[in-house]
């Protein structure tokens, strides 16, 4: 008897007079002891079924078909009385974002304590706080008696994440749904937490759901695997079977998508989108018109950005010095035009500062940072230069105005720097943007929330870009993406980079998205530049303890295990 029967699961969002069905007729199971990932591409249904598993679906969403067994016990969906009899103590769950899951007013004891008591009432308050410290021993908390204090801000991302773990495993579960539990997390603080799941698995007989669109992630974790694509199951089987011989179109296309570890590719081959042609097509005029009149760019190998010597702390003050942290320790580097440059290092040190010291929204404790021959920390020659360095942040959705219509939005840097400029014709050159990032001119009366991750990605990359900049800084671009989206994203940028002779400052934890996209990479830890190597040459032979490290530690699709009888 499977530990987790899912059986002609179908789950719909009812809107004003439509439906949406967001899984169609799932089945699958999940063994005691076993990691079975779910992926697919984002809306393909992976986190609505471990809302389903749990009864916490968001409305107007339900369960109108199927049903779900935990160890052959129908789960009562739809009544909340019920299922708290399940959830945490037989189910538990391991959220994206560990911050939004932890009480930032409480101390992490005081948090475990809560939910061990609420599952385990016979425990005192001082048995439960020694629980509380053996389950942050158990998943990794070094000092785990003093940290236990600390409250959720003073924990890196991979260590709040193992606090989540903790809490999930606080009631002894049969099951642990974690949905996307690394997304965030650099490659070693990825390394660590998968780990964590794979070894509370084989320990504790856990069955784990996991949700993902990291399919190395899935080739590094889990025993099987069910592919997703528009609320479908539409292939499943054990995770080396699946991966290196894949039956269905969409199986091989969203393994073509995934950034090889070990060379470069000049593109990502994916399956045909109707809707991208029929935009290309309508889109073609467009285009043409915006390449004849786009500026011409400097001449390769020109120097455009130079920083020398940053240094940046925050914190600290006259009475508390102890607590400031020296972010960027004198770093220095330098971009050509048309170049692509990366930088990469664990979480904290210090690539998005650098980047944010470069755009001219920190301001630098001492160094000298010049740009296109101008001294960016002299104020005026900072607004002076500001059109022509822009920025892409991680999260498109948030740095986007939810009240502006997308075409507004795109127009505003323009009508910021141009002020005799006519809406009306902001707003033209807003839909040409649209166009050459491969949307309808017709989207620019949208708003942002009608539109996927992707599409949002998009619509920042088309408002960096309607300025005409000569450097675009890319901080974590496509971290939040599956990857057949990242990989149209990566497409696109490498497109724009070379038809208008862009500089890339690129920042990611994803080493093999780097790889394609840099000619040359920065390694970073604790603020200091340890290694700036030709992007090859680092990956085929880095030169410190560190870089190795972080390249041994990238999930690769080929660490599943081969199906018996393959090569």
């Amino acid at each position: 008897m499977a530990l987790l029967d899912i059986s002609g699961l179908t789950v719909e969002f009812a809107g004003r007079g439509s439906r949406a069905v967001a899984v169609r007729d799932v089945s699958l199971r999940v063994e005691r002891g076993e990691v079975v990932g779910v992926v697919g591409e984002s809306g393909a249904g992976k986190s609505t079924i471990g809302a389903a598993v749990t009864d916490l679906l968001e409305p107007p969403g339900r369960a109108v078909a199927g049903v779900i067994r935990l160890d052959g016990q129908k789960l009562p969906l739809g009544n909340p009385a019920a299922m708290r009899k399940f959830r945490g103590r037989r189910i538990a769950t391991v959220f994206q974002d560990p911050l939004t899951s932890l009480d930032p007013l409480f101390t992490v004891a005081d948090q475990l304590i809560e939910t061990l008591r609420c599952h385990r009432p016979e425990l005192s308050s001082s048995a439960a706080r020694g629980e509380a410290v053996r389950l942050l021993r158990e998943v990794g908390v070094a000092d785990a008696e003093v940290r236990a204090d600390d409250y959720p801000h003073q924990f890196s991302g991979g260590m709040r994440q193992r606090v989540v773990i903790a809490l999930a495993l606080a009631g002894n579960p049969e099951l642990l749904v974690a949905d996307e539990p690394t997304t965030a997390l650099d490659v070693s603080l990825q390394a660590r937490v998968l780990k964590l799941l794979r070894r509370q698995a084989a320990e504790r007989g856990i069955g784990v759901l996991l949700v993902t669109h990291d399919m190395g992630v899935v080739a590094e974790t889990a025993d099987r695997v069910e592919v997703m694509r528009r609320g479908e199951i539409v292939e499943s089987g054990p995770v080396g079977r699946v991966l290196f011989n894949p039956r269905h179109e969409y199986s091989k296309a969203l393994l073509a998508a995934v950034p090889p570890p070990d060379r470069k590719v000049r593109r990502f081959h994916l399956p045909a989108d109707p809707a991208d042609e029929a935009n290309a097509d309508a889109n073609k005029e467009r285009r043409r018109r915006l390449w004849e009149s786009w500026p011409r760019a400097g001449d390769g190998g020109e120097v455009l950005l130079k920083v020398d010597a940053i240094c940046k702390t925050f914190g600290g003050g006259f009475f508390i010095r102890k607590l400031s942290a020296l972010a960027v320790d004198n770093v220095g580097f330098s971009i050509a035009a048309g170049e692509s440059f990366g930088l990469v290092g664990e979480s904290g040190s210090g690539k998005t500062t650098i980047a944010r010291v470069i755009a001219g929204l920190t301001v630098p404790d001492s160094g000298r940072i010049v740009f296109a021959g101008r001294d960016l920390l002299d104020r005026r020659a900072r607004a002076e230069s500001r059109r022509a360095m822009q920025m892409i942040f991680q999260d498109p959705y948030s740095s986007l105005n939810p009240r502006l219509r997308v075409g507004f939005a795109i127009a505003e840097p323009l009508l910021a720097r141009k002020k005799r400029m006519r809406r009306g014709d902001a707003e033209e050159r807003a839909r040409d943007m649209l166009a050459l990032v491969g949307l309808p001119p017709e989207a620019a009366e949208k708003w942002p929330h009608e539109f996927s991750g992707g599409q949002r990605q998009r619509i920042a990359i088309a408002r960096a870009l309607i300025t005409a900049p000569r450097l675009l800084i890319c901080d974590e671009p496509t971290s939040a993406l599956d990857v057949s989206i990242q990989a149209q994203i990566l497409n696109l940028v490498k497109d724009l980079q070379e038809r208008l002779g862009l500089a890339l400052l690129f920042i990611s934890h994803d080493l093999p998205v780097v790889r394609q996209m840099c000619d040359r990479i920065g390694v970073l830890k604790n603020g200091r530049l340890l290694e700036l190597r030709e992007t090859e040459e680092l990956f085929k032979s880095p030169q410190t303890e560190y870089a190795a490290e972080l390249l041994k530690l990238v999930p690769r699709v080929s660490a599943a295990r081969r199906p018996t009888g393959e090569a």
